[in-house]
């Protein structure tokens, strides 16, 4: 096994960390530092590690003992599951200085901060020692040169910044799932997570506040300014968007609805219309819907369609036209194991089942959970009183409304009834993990 001596810390984010025996910890998602008086350059004292739910701890870094191009390894399996938080005085290398505005002594030139680099000295000490620096060309479409400087050679990395740009946090955070965005922009500074997130693509942006608090998708919202949020709510799924809006004062939800398409702000509404903790205010007004001579091959392919989650692929609702919500009369709905059973070119309405009846657009939470336990359902119709279909609940609707109100706030700890918190049971030995008091205080 090799050890690498120095390491760019971006290109350490998101590899994966095992213990002694092979297993998977989780992964890197930064490198935690303590500035030094002086010169010297930063201390690293630990890893941030990602473990499975999305909880980040801290790995002190006397715990690596190797660091490949595709791993992390560590001495022990014994960790600290307390959740991560910086402390006085310490920097996360990718949150604080990636994008970082500075100067290159030599030149007195401007430039941004693309990557730092962690070296190990011969007793085993991390510092930080060399940083590469795009330097700015004052040209939109020139990139400037990247130079690899010594720690020293560069002012402005230490204290708060003067500017700091977006564009290499992003690029770090392509490739997450909206989920693991969400997580990752919460454990950035209120004004950072803002700036970050606006960032993100309208597309992007979207799918992630889905998966944000709603105060931090207030927070987000307020800052983008009326015309991108109205362009934003558009991108989100009805339901949802619903949600966010019922956040808001009613002025500031009449001034968005006013700015979205109509067609967008009509079925926002129509959600916004219903009884909280009903089935009008969870369902989405968008589940699959087909007419009975569409046939399975039609079928299959629209649940095929990559943008469609997993509980809305699950079933495809049957009307009479028009088929978009309200539809015409609602005939049943055809599961997707049913369509994986009849011959392709059979006709969607020989496939129908209608014999579990649809939920009322008043139907309580309780009675939807009971109903889709008695019928192991994951989805199920909303119909109105004119027998049209107008929604479907989903059984992500239904744990989203289920569990607490704060369940998506990274700084809410789960507790025991009696306040103390819920012991994690390690997935490496089947009990639970903890290290000594003094292993966590090395980061001091």
């Amino acid at each position: 096994m090799t050890t690498a001596t120095r390491v760019y810390v971006a290109r350490l984010a998101g590899l994966s960390m095992f213990d002694p025996n092979g297993d998977t910890v989780g992964r890197v998602r930064d490198a935690v530092v303590r500035p030094r008086p002086g010169q010297l350059p930063p201390r690293v004292v630990g890893l941030v590690a990602e473990m499975p739910m999305r909880r980040r701890i801290f790995v002190p870094i006397g715990r690596v003992t190797a660091i490949e191009a595709d791993a992390v390894i560590l001495n022990t399996g014994m960790l600290n599951l307390r959740r991560f938080e910086k402390r006085p005085g310490e920097l996360l290398v990718i949150e604080d200085l990636l994008d970082r505005r500075v100067k290159i002594n030599d030149t007195d030139r401007e430039g941004t901060v693309v990557d730092v680099a962690m070296e190990s000295d011969r007793t085993g000490e991390w510092t930080l020692t060399r940083v590469a620096v795009r330097e700015l060309t004052g040209r939109l479409t020139r990139r400037g040169h990247v130079h690899q400087l010594e720690w020293n050679e560069v002012r402005g990395l230490i204290g708060a910044p003067d500017t700091q740009g977006t564009a290499g946090l992003l690029a770090l955070l392509e490739n997450m799932r909206p989920a693991d965005l969400a997580n990752a922009l919460q454990e950035l500074s209120d004004a950072r997570r803002v700036e970050v997130a606006t960032a993100l693509d309208d597309e992007r942006l979207a799918d992630v506040l889905e998966e944000l608090p709603e105060h931090d998708q207030v927070e987000i919202i307020a800052a983008l300014g009326r015309e991108r949020a109205a362009d934003i709510l558009e991108e989100m799924d009805p339901d949802d968007a619903a949600d966010l809006l019922a956040e808001l004062p009613k002025p500031d939800q009449d001034a968005l609805l006013d700015l979205m398409e109509p067609d967008e702000a009509s079925k926002v509404s129509q959600l916004l219309d219903y009884t909280p903790g009903t089935a009008g205010s969870l369902m989405t007004s968008e589940p699959i819907i087909l007419p009975p001579d569409s046939t399975i091959a039609e079928a299959l392919a629209r649940i095929r369609e990559p943008q469609l989650s997993p509980a809305v692929a699950a079933a495809v609702f049957v009307t009479r036209p028009p088929n978009d919500t309200p539809t015409g009369r609602y005939l049943g709905v055809v599961h997707f194991q049913r369509l994986l059973r009849e011959m392709p070119s059979a006709l969607l309405g020989g496939a129908v089942d209608n014999d579990i009846d649809p939920l009322d657009p008043a139907t309580p939470l309780s009675e939807i959970t009971r109903r889709m336990a008695t019928y192991n359902l994951v989805c199920m119709p909303v119909v109105d009183s004119n027998n049209r279909l107008v929604g479907a609940v989903t059984v992500d609707d239904v744990l989203d409304h289920l569990l607490p109100p704060d369940w998506r706030d990274r700084d809410q700890l789960e507790t025991a009834p009696g306040g103390s918190p819920v012991p994690r049971p390690s997935h490496l030995t089947g009990r639970p993990v903890s290290v000594p008091a003094r292993e966590d205080n090395r980061r001091g």
